[in-house]
């Protein structure tokens, strides 16, 4: 078995992918390698093109393309991919949003380095490692949050239906979710309809009070 790692980190400040690799150099006795990117599609024709990556780190917010639409492209594109949200929010919405859509973890850019390196080696080595190496840190890859019957609710929903969602909480109208998603106008109404109805909300802006 290899002794090395492969990351791959998606952030479009040089700065902060230099001060991860600096930090995080080895984990578990295992070396780490490094792979940057510093835009989605960067990101995806790499991850492609080394075919070897064992997780990736893909902020949210990049020059070509903001919020969880760069998540969910990803992992369109590489499905078996692990990949981590690498962000500076901590909105329980967005976090509980990210691993209904796919992502095996979720690490906060102001989080500790300790729990960090914690997070990063539960997501590099999810069965543990060999025994002479020490266990593998049991924390969890996503922060705990207090049980929510809304944000229970939330994670069951399908990946469309959590894409119309974060369109609505964004503002756009119908017409417009119709637009981005190539929707026709009537099944987008009938998506909304359907997401008041799961969430047990009244109407459209009472859905989007339940999340400010």
């Amino acid at each position: 078995m290899s002794d090395s790692r492969k990351i791959l980190l998606v952030d479009d400040h040089e700065l902060v992918r230099f001060g991860v690799k600096t930090m995080y150099g080895e984990l578990m006795g295992y070396t780490v390698e490094w792979i940057e990117a510093g835009t989605l599609q960067e990101a995806i024709d790499t991850y492609a093109a080394h075919g070897d990556i064992n997780a990736v780190l893909l902020d949210l917010n990049l020059a070509d393309c903001k919020g969880l639409q760069g998540l969910r492209m990803f992992l369109q594109a590489h499905p078996k991919a692990r990949v981590a949200v690498f962000s500076g929010t901590q909105d329980e919405f967005v976090i509980r949003q990210a691993r209904a859509l796919g992502a095996v973890g979720y690490v906060g850019k102001g989080t500790m380095m300790t729990q960090m390196r914690d997070t990063l080696t539960a997501l590099l080595f999810p069965n543990g490692v060999a025994e002479a190496r020490g266990p593998a840190p049991s924390s969890a890859l996503f922060p705990r949050f207090p049980s929510s019957a809304m944000y229970d609710r939330v994670a069951e929903l399908g990946p469309r239906h959590l894409e119309i969602l974060e369109l609505v909480l964004s503002g756009c109208t119908n017409q417009e979710i119709s637009n981005s998603t190539n929707l026709s106008l009537g099944t987008v109404k009938n998506y909304v309809s359907s997401l008041l109805l799961a969430l047990d909300v009244r109407s459209r802006s009472h859905l989007i009070s339940l999340f400010r």
